[in-house]
């Protein structure tokens, strides 16, 4: 810019220097050496030379006010850098203060960093079996608090508070049982990322259902029958935790316990006598411990889409004299396709000696498919509220009982807490007291 108002300062003053030396050359004395066509000649070359000085002033002007807008511009841009340069000091200033580390105040442990929730489900159920009178015979409430002490600490206990009609073949006991059970209760300590201790009354990783999918997670109303065949919780100590394989999302979860394990109702090793869930205490307890884990792995495939495989098992003796064993092993796989498509399951096999019956082998297995009708993009009342659900199990307890079961149903999601559920269960079983039913079940999760 400042170059082309140079020259066109150096083109006007050669512009003007020659003007004037034509004026000078156009003196009285000079015009009578020239003839009148060459003075008027001469006069018109002045005028286009004048209005070409003209034109470069008004050039030249706008070259100058071009000059001080990019002035004005160039000293904003430099405002700018200059307020950056201090921003940008501000924020590392400010980064560094923050990554240096506070002064920690001594922690009581005792009145500090205690937080406390209540979570858990309560349920309704009305059944119809077949050829009997169908009633409303389960109110249930499951509470599960939790408190934390501390970082690393957390205490967690599970109740069951259930009313359930005694019905016409109970000894012809009429009325009502309340109970009242304690489902869990445990001590939780984190040790590291990768490991937490529990001790206390712990649901077993026996396969998965226990611990994520009974009571109101889980999508029918009863659980499977193969359930029926091992222990749901145990007192003793576990260590469990989780790992990550690589960045993709894999994770190896595992799992170690020691527990009492099963005893017998009345310490003989009768076979009618195995009790999974009942042997707390010294009273017909067997000397040696039960032990047991899991250990499974989670492969993401994409977000919401999943695999988990899970293989556990457990080693306890079972009679008062420690002369029995139960042993049990478990298969368990979820699998999801979107948000929309479940579909998982377990097999179980289980073993014991006793006096009377030698070994009895059992064995059962479920599979459960769900599907959200919200999948399928319809515009119709109510549709993608609804999930559809679908669920085969089997039951072998090694006594010459066996029955096989299919179920269909659905879930209404009122909100996605409050579920309204509902199925029809076809049975083909050696005990004529299964029959086929239809179950109702309005649930609330909290």
């Amino acid at each position: 810019m400042n170059k082309i108002i140079k020259n066109n300062r150096r083109k006007a003053g050669l512009i003007a220097t020659t003007a004037g030396v034509l004026s000078l050359a156009l003196t009285p004395a000079a015009k009578a050496q020239v003839s009148a066509a060459d003075f008027q000649a001469l006069q018109a070359t002045v005028r286009e030379l004048s209005d070409e000085v003209q034109s470069l002033k008004a050039t030249n002007t706008v070259a100058e006010q071009m000059h001080m807008q990019d002035l004005q511009q160039l000293q904003q841009l430099q405002a700018q850098l200059a307020q950056t340069t201090r921003t940008a000091a501000d924020a590392e200033q400010k980064s560094s203060a923050a990554t240096q580390p506070l002064p920690r105040a001594p922690i009581d442990e005792a009145t500090v960093n205690h937080n406390f929730m209540m979570l858990g489900d309560a349920e309704v159920q009305y059944a119809k079996p077949s050829g009997q009178n169908g009633s409303f015979y389960l109110a249930d409430f499951a509470p599960i608090f939790i408190y934390r002490g501390g970082d690393n600490v957390l205490f967690e206990a599970g109740f069951d508070t259930s009313i359930g009609n005694n019905g016409p073949n109970t000894n012809n006991a009429g009325g009502y049982t309340t109970t009242f059970n304690l489902s869990f209760a445990q001590l939780d300590y984190v040790m590291s990322d990768y490991l937490t201790l529990c001790a206390g009354d712990m649901l077993l990783p026996l396969g998965t259902y226990a611990e994520r999918g009974a009571g109101w997670l889980n999508k029918i109303p009863d659980d499977p029958l193969a359930r029926d065949l091992l222990p749901s919780a145990g007192v003793g100590a576990q260590l469990r935790g989780a790992a990550p394989l690589g960045n993709a999302g894999k994770i190896l979860n595992y799992s170690i316990y020691g527990v009492n394990g099963p005893g017998s109702i009345d310490g003989s090793g009768s076979a009618s006598q195995l009790d999974l869930d009942g042997n707390v205490g010294p009273t017909n307890f067997h000397p040696d411990p039960a032990g047991g884990g899991r250990v499974g792995i989670f492969l993401p495939f994409k977000p919401k889409y999943d695999l988990e495989l899970g293989l556990s098992g457990m080693v306890s003796e079972w009679d008062s004299a420690g002369t029995h064993l139960y042993t049990a092993g478990v298969f368990d796989a979820a699998l999801h396709l979107g948000p929309n498509f479940e579909a998982k399951g377990e097999y179980i096999r289980t073993r014991y000696g006793s006096d009377d019956q030698g070994m009895v082998n059992q064995s059962g297995w479920w599979t459960q498919i769900g599907y959200k009708m919200a999948g399928l993009n319809l515009e119709l009342p109510g549709i993608n509220n609804l999930e559809l659900i679908g669920r085969y199990d089997s039951f072998h307890d090694g006594q010459g009982i066996s029955t096989q079961r299919s179920t269909v149903g659905y879930i209404y999601y009122i909100t996605t807490a409050f579920l309204f559920e509902g199925d029809y269960e076809f049975l083909s079983s050696t005990d004529p007291t299964q029959v086929n039913q239809l179950i109702f079940q309005l649930s609330y999760g909290f």
